[in-house]
């Protein structure tokens, strides 16, 4: 594990909240001058604290309309099955994240479609499809109490 000081931490924080704040304002925001918070970041970044900067979208906006946990049961629990599977799932681009858990079922989808439809269509001829797959259980978002990606540093 990385060593955090709490000017990385400041830094972090802030560049959660807006990945577009320039160098000049993160350094106001953080008592530094430009050159040691640009160092900062790219060490950050190098040692893969700062994985990745993204948008993040509207669904709704885009039409995207419906968000489902799919809970996954594996028929059988084999190497080849496993790889299988997961190599499938990442090539599936209504699935947006795929959890390996453990209790009453082996993976966990989140999955984003436009409508109804197009999750029956991907249900049908994408997920239920795959070998591995024995049981499916599909839970409807009807609203978002919390919905965010900032890890609270500070």
């Amino acid at each position: 594990m990385t060593s955090l000081d709490n000017t990385d931490k400041k830094i972090l924080t802030l560049l959660q909240e807006n990945s577009k704040i320039n160098i000049k304002e993160l350094a106001l925001k953080t008592g530094l001058t430009q050159t040691p918070v640009y160092e900062r970041i790219k060490r950050l970044e190098k040692t893969g604290i700062i994985q990745n900067y993204i948008a993040v979208l509207n669904k709704e906006k885009i039409g995207y309309n419906v968000e489902v946990f799919c809970q996954v049961t594996l028929l059988v629990h084999s190497k080849e099955l496993i790889t299988k599977f997961e190599t499938a799932i990442t090539k599936m681009d209504e699935v947006i994240e795929c959890f390996h858990v453990a209790g009453n079922y082996d993976y966990l989808l989140k999955v984003i479609v436009k409508d109804m439809k197009s999750y029956q269509l991907f249900l049908k001829n994408k997920l239920s499809v795959l070998d591995s797959v024995g049981n499916v259980q599909s839970t409807f978002i009807m609203s978002s109490t919390k919905d965010t990606s900032i890890l609270k540093l500070l």
